[in-house]
């Protein structure tokens, strides 16, 4: 029986085929036809999305951070809605350092507020990777080799972003000693 079969003789069965044509649809189509807008996931929300916000946090705002399993390590960042605590994007891990992460962090940050045409601040509690944005460059001491090279691929792209974009978006230092761990914490100190 199995002998007999041949991968093209899938696509001639009518569910297959009908499946193929579903796919292909929505392939075709935008992402936000099947992603539902009006509740976030409860794996993508964050812990403590009830605790209250400092006076002083803009509540329509992104936090950023990073995380890193050893430095260099697993590194890996994400964007989260501070009001709602949702998380708006995830990247990684990939080998890194903690610094790298937050300094990609606030440019994916930055680039995805201008490309949606949203007007809120992004919250970062590393001063160094606020000041590396200011720069417009990732001054890193990390060696660049086989290992890392993926990785500065995206810091260049990261930088080249800096120098051909403008932006309005205010960077805000994270407070934590005021404020505790900003919502975007991966909770692993």
């Amino acid at each position: 029986m199995f002998a007999e079969f041949q991968p093209d003789d899938l696509h001639a069965h009518p569910v297959v085929a009908h499946a193929r044509e579903e796919a292909e649809k929505a392939f075709a189509s935008s992402p936000y036809t099947y992603i539902k807008r009006s509740a976030p996931s409860p794996a993508k929300t964050i812990p403590g999305a009830d605790a209250p916000l400092p006076a002083a946090v803009a509540e329509n705002s992104l936090a950023v951070d990073a995380a890193c399993s050893g430095n260099p390590g697993a590194m890996e960042y994400r964007g989260v809605h501070v009001a709602s605590r949702q998380e708006i994007f995830h990247f990684g891990p990939m080998y890194g350092t903690n610094n790298i992460g937050e300094f990609l962090a606030i440019v994916h940050g930055l680039a995805l507020l201008k490309q949606k045409g949203f007007d809120m601040p992004i919250y970062s509690d590393s001063v160094n990777a606020i000041n590396w944005i200011k720069q417009k460059k990732c001054k890193t001491k990390l060696p660049r080799d086989a290992k890392t090279e993926e990785l500065f691929h995206l810091i260049e792209r990261a930088e080249k972003w800096l120098r051909e974009n403008t932006y309005t978006t205010r960077i805000l230092k994270w407070e934590t000693k005021q404020w505790g761990e900003i919502p975007a914490d991966f909770g692993r100190k």
